[in-house]
């Protein structure tokens, strides 16, 4: 990992299991985005909230990222479904597309994820709509 310091998402408890993911601000490739994390099967995982097939938010309302069996992630405008452990398409118009993962960590009940070259902090005051996700 590079020296860039982790960034604090929220608690622990705020994130459960198949449960709303909580969305977070993120500069994605240079343009204001957000992040989610999400927990499945007592892990967490989180991505650039960016629909492989389209690059549009996947969340059907703010957090909702999984479809009804709480198995896969979905895209609520196009019906693609992704593997919450990979990323991975498993279904619908997504073909062979993949989730962009931003790098997460779990440490004293709080949820961090690591800045990359390519996913980083967004400038003081640039939230791109997100609220704070400590009152999600």
């Amino acid at each position: 990992m590079s020296d860039t310091e982790d960034v604090f998402i929220c608690e622990s408890a705020t994130v459960e299991e198949g449960g709303k993911g909580i969305r977070f601000p993120v500069r994605a490739f240079g343009e204001d985005a957000t992040g989610f994390v999400v927990r499945f099967r007592g892990k967490i995982y989180a991505y650039l909230n960016r629909c492989a097939h389209v690059p549009i938010e996947l969340d059907w309302s703010k957090g909702e990222f999984f479809e009804s069996s709480k198995l896969y992630l979905m895209c609520s405008t196009h019906g693609a479904i992704y593997a919450p452990e990979s990323g991975a398409c498993a279904g619908g118009p997504c073909r062979g597309g993949k989730l962009r993962p931003i790098v997460v960590r779990e440490a004293d009940d709080r949820i961090y994820w690591h800045p990359d070259q390519h996913i980083r902090e967004p400038a003081p005051g640039q939230v791109n709509g997100v609220t704070d996700s400590h009152t999600e």
